[in-house]
């Protein structure tokens, strides 16, 4: 069963599922996959912790990821980009194993730019230090340098949406994935999960909370018999 490591913030997660729920398309409850949540905001703040040497989110994030393995669940999905910098550190025999959000996003990428090109990440300043993507994504790929103006304004967009205050930031972000584009990434990835619920789809645009939930979904029919694998185009059309 999958379990869902939450909190990181409240509203992220809630896009998460809404996105699990949709691209799992299925024509009875019965047949949906089945998972359990721990959304617990009071994880210590993870780019803090990277950045300024703040309090260490880990051993929360440990606790959550015991009690998910309590609750039943098999496998973890973390709607959080930033908490990826602790993946290997969560991994162990008492814990499930991480379906890791960068191999989301690389599976998305494979799908619209094959044969490789620039991108850009749009992330917070913790997951940029921790060089979450630089560290994991296959080069094919190759992300553009940050531009500090543009990465204070995705910062402050981040902080509106944590606060509530969608339609400011989104307007934020547009101008972000526009600046960038002119900058020549052939593609932008959300990643961070407050951006895609702030910034709607589009063409060149990886929401890296859409591609977690299309990986989960197909790990499930991967896994468990009576299940064709999922195929990722009609999952990411119909949660789209």
């Amino acid at each position: 069963m999958l379990g869902v490591l939450g909190g990181m913030g409240p509203l992220a997660t809630v896009d998460f599922l809404a996105k699990l729920v949709a691209a799992d398309v299925a024509d009875t409850d019965q047949r949906h996959m089945p998972f359990v949540v721990r959304s617990v905001p009071q994880i210590p703040d993870r780019s803090r912790a990277i950045i300024t040497g703040g309090e260490s989110p880990l051993p929360a994030l440990r606790q959550g990821m015991r009690a998910l393995a309590e609750m039943g669940a098999t496998v973890v999905a973390i709607p959080c980009n930033t908490a990826h910098h602790w993946a290997d550190a969560l991994s162990g025999p008492d814990l499930p194993p991480i379906l890791h959000i960068v191999d989301a996003v690389a599976d998305r990428l494979a799908e619209i730019l094959p044969g490789g090109a620039p991108i850009a990440v749009l992330s917070t300043e913790g997951t940029r230090a921790a060089r979450v993507y630089e560290n994991r994504l296959d080069p094919r790929w190759p992300i553009l340098d940050t531009v500090p103006a543009e990465a204070a304004a995705v910062a402050h967009g981040i902080a509106l949406v944590k606060a509530g205050r969608i339609e400011a930031a989104r307007a934020i972000f547009t101008d972000a994935v526009t600046a960038q584009r002119g900058r020549g990434a052939a593609a932008v990835v959300l990643a961070c999960t407050e951006i895609p619920a702030a910034m709607p789809p589009g063409d060149g645009i990886v929401d890296a909370t859409q591609a977690l939930a299309e990986r989960c979904v197909r790990w499930y029919r991967e896994s468990f018999a009576g299940f064709a694998p999922a195929e990722p185009q009609a999952a990411y059309r119909a949660a789209s």
